[in-house]
């Protein structure tokens, strides 16, 4: 139903340019004063993407996004303390 999506890290010399990243992905974050953007894309098409990304001349380096690697369920293993903090 929906396509896979990942996470890409683009760092970028020039923040006027970097506006036109949206035609690649969905643009999520734009930092102009850290110089770099956060954007998705779809997973089947993102090797190409990436390619095109790093032709254009104010890109400066591409890196993926492990967000969806890291582990985001928890398990609470510390004893429950408010028995001992009651009135």
């Amino acid at each position: 139903m929906f396509a896979e999506r990942t996470g890409y890290i683009v760092w970028f010399s020039d923040s006027k340019a970097a506006r036109g990243l949206d035609k690649y992905g969905t643009l999520h974050y734009l930092s102009r004063k850290m110089h770099y953007a956060v954007m998705y894309m779809n997973a089947d098409v993102a090797d190409e993407t990436v390619r095109n990304l790093q032709r254009l001349p104010f890109v400066r380096k591409v890196e993926r996004s492990y967000r969806n690697e890291i582990k985001t369920e928890y398990e609470k293993n510390v004893p429950d303390k408010t028995r001992f903090y009651g009135l």
